[in-house]
């Protein structure tokens, strides 16, 4: 038996990026015993993973989780954080620890002083690279999610214009920088014929509110395709079930954008302040995808994960988008793809 505990604290999508690393090992390592620790909010993303024994929850003490894991003798610890944090935890346990390679110097290089030096190697290929020496080959599965049954969302619940199809529109970020202003999405949606779905946590009720608000103003025929705001109405795995069941997946660069990925959705991602090349775009995406930003912008990216407002003031990276463009682009994909 070979214990393995693999470390990575937070997002959603950052854990979602994980499971190819959780996979391989439990499936080329011979006796893998897999264990994960991460914070409480995201214990339920990997509770459902059939490749993970046990798993972990760091709340405010530290020292309780250390507690706990010392009753296990790990052989390895994979650490997918690489922060303090994570530091003190293999300095407490002194196992034989793997890192990923974060590359923040580049990252620092590429807002700074705006100069590319990172490679062209997604992030999901950096964290298998980590377990490399455990491996005999990478298979060609992607990204993993595993819905709970019981969280799996009937269409049948929802209006009944939305069991013939309905477009995703994530519209949550950790920060506002990675977000289009309301007033650019409710042009979007306004441009949209199909019904749609709303996603984001708790934060983007409000938000979802006025967008809906927003979008019926500019197009009074939207009851023929209604909306419906599931922020803040949703568990993970129920909203991730909705990403699941959606035609196509409009997003910003946030965690739902990899459950989409990891679903295999047709992704339109929006891009505000950070970039594709910090290696964070929809893996293994299907092919009919597509990354919609502002190029040639001096200022871009600005932070390797964002600003609450626009350091600049101007947020041209968001504002100067085309919803016309995206809106057009989903509407050709609802069209060509069919119903789920």
């Amino acid at each position: 038996m070979v214990r393995f505990l693999v470390i990575r604290f937070s997002s959603i999508g950052d854990i979602v990026l994980t499971t190819p690393v959780v996979r391989h090992l439990k499936e080329q390592v011979e006796g893998a015993r897999i264990h994960y620790l991460t914070k409480k909010a995201y214990a339920p993303l990997l509770r459902s993973n059939p490749h993970i024994d046990a798993v972990h929850v760091l709340e405010d003490d530290l020292g309780a989780v250390l507690k706990e894991l010392r009753q296990v003798e790990f052989d390895y610890i994979i650490d997918l954080h690489h922060n303090l944090r994570s530091a003190r935890v293999k300095r407490r346990l002194k196992r034989m620890d793997f890192s990923v390679d974060k590359l923040n110097f580049r990252k620092w290089m590429l807002v700074n002083l705006k100069r590319n030096r990172l490679p062209d190697r997604h992030m999901v290929d950096r964290n298998l690279d980590t377990v490399a020496p455990f491996l005999e080959f990478r298979d060609e599965k992607g990204l993993d999610y595993f819905l709970p049954r019981e969280e799996r969302v009937d269409l049948a619940t929802l209006p009944p214009a939305f069991s013939g199809g309905y477009v995703g529109l994530a519209i949550g970020a950790q920060h506002e920088t990675k977000k289009m202003p309301v007033d650019m999405l409710a042009a979007l949606v306004s441009r949209l014929p199909h019904p749609v779905v709303v996603l984001g946590g708790p934060e983007d009720r409000t938000a979802g509110e006025e967008l809906i608000r927003q979008a019926e103003a500019l197009d009074p025929r939207r009851p023929e395709a209604p909306l419906l705001n599931a922020c803040g109405s949703c568990t993970i795995h129920q909203s991730a079930s909705l990403v699941e069941q959606c035609r196509v997946l409009i997003t910003h660069d946030t965690g739902l954008m990899h459950v989409g990925a990891a679903f295999g959705k047709p992704i339109l991602s929006l891009w505000g302040n950070t970039v594709p090349a910090f290696g964070m775009t929809p893996y293994r995406a299907h092919p009919d995808s597509a990354i919609f930003e502002v190029p040639g912008l001096s200022c871009r990216p600005c932070s390797k994960i964002g600003h609450q407002k626009c350091p600049k003031g101007h947020f041209d990276c968001m504002r100067r988008q085309d919803p016309e463009s995206i809106a057009s682009a989903a509407r050709d994909l609802f069209q060509r793809l069919g119903p789920y």
